[in-house]
């Protein structure tokens, strides 16, 4: 074995411990376990197994490996930015909502205090 290989294959097993114990610590939300989960056996079995990359290549008809590589990557990418900017968007939209809540609960209480502090006189 080649020491390119056998570091590419730690590394991807450091990867996937570094997925699990996020998720044993609860930093890493049940929402998107799954999806790194199966990024980082994905990984394992792509380094392990090297030669699946470049069959998958020529099956799809891809020139070089690392271009599907890239390319999986890239589309992954782009799937996780959208679903992202899609998450923001609803915060914002429910940040706004409880700030508009909590004004009018705020105005609700001043008016309270001002009947109360009119009958105490």
């Amino acid at each position: 074995m080649s020491s390119t290989y056998l570091v590419a294959l730690v590394g991807s097993l450091l990867v996937l411990a570094g997925i699990v114990e996020l998720l044993r610590r609860r930093q890493l939300g049940e929402k998107y376990a799954v999806l790194w989960l199966a990024v980082g056996v994905t990984l394992l079995v792509f380094t392990a197994f090297p030669g699946l990359s470049i069959w998958l290549a020529r099956v799809l008809g891809v020139q070089v490996p690392t271009n599907l590589l890239f390319f999986v990557g890239i589309l992954f990418l782009v799937g996780v930015v959208l679903h992202l900017s899609w998450e923001v968007s609803r915060l914002e939209n429910e940040t706004r909502k409880l700030a508009e809540d909590q004004a009018i609960l705020r105005l609700e209480v001043e008016q309270l205090r001002e009947k109360r502090e009119k009958t105490a006189e």
